[in-house]
């Protein structure tokens, strides 16, 4: 029990302090931030968040690998469905099962991803996003060896094709983040889906 109660108490630390670096990165920005900042406004002491980080960095870095974690573990929980979704997909039912998923975890995160992608945060996680697409799609630890796409099929260069489909992708999340807008994760699966299948001349109405 004793073990147990001191999980709990390491669990509700870190999260005090990462909800302590959401906030002040919105109010000051992240290379104005000090650990006295954070500790502060976790109400705890220096001693123990050194006890769970290096710096404000190594903090910076662990909870933006934890948030991409928690999103590589569902797509690999989901890799079999993805497959099918696609397989089944037509130009109006696109495949949005997975993308349903990742959309809930990033509504629930919202204040992460808004802090981290704002002007204020993280400056490189826009790159790091993109290298997690790229690997999620090409480089699965699920099945190596059957990658989500294989890059033999592309008709462009492997590079240009996943830096456009994740710079739009990461465009259509800023801008949900940020104007606070009320499409459910579902709606915004159905838009996303929508235009990464068919196009955004199919989605303006211009292409049948």
């Amino acid at each position: 029990m004793r073990e147990l109660n001191t999980d709990l108490r390491v669990v509700r630390t870190k999260e005090a302090i990462r909800e302590a670096l959401i906030d002040l990165i919105e109010e000051k920005g992240f290379e104005a931030i000090t650990v006295k900042d954070l500790t502060t406004r976790a109400k705890i002491n220096r001693g123990t968040f050194y006890a769970h980080y290096q710096d404000k960095y190594d903090l910076l870095t662990k909870c933006e690998e934890e948030f991409m974690q928690e999103m590589a573990d569902r797509i690999i929980k989901n890799y079999p469905n993805i497959l099918a979704d696609i397989e089944a997909s037509t130009p109006t039912t696109p495949p949005f099962t997975i993308i349903v998923s990742i959309f809930e975890y990033i509504d629930q995160n919202r204040k992460f991803m808004k802090a981290m992608l704002g002007p204020k945060g993280d400056l490189s996680f826009q790159t790091k996003l993109k290298k997690f697409v790229w690997n999620s799609l090409f480089e699965s630890n699920e099945n190596p060896q059957n990658p989500l796409i294989k890059q033999e099929n592309f008709l462009v260069p492997a590079e240009y094709l996943i830096s456009y489909v994740a710079s739009a992708h990461i465009g259509v999340l800023q801008q949900w983040i940020n104007s606070d807008r009320d499409e459910s994760p579902q709606e915004m699966a159905r838009i996303i889906s929508t235009m990464t299948m068919n196009g955004p001349f199919f989605a303006a109405g211009l292409k049948k």
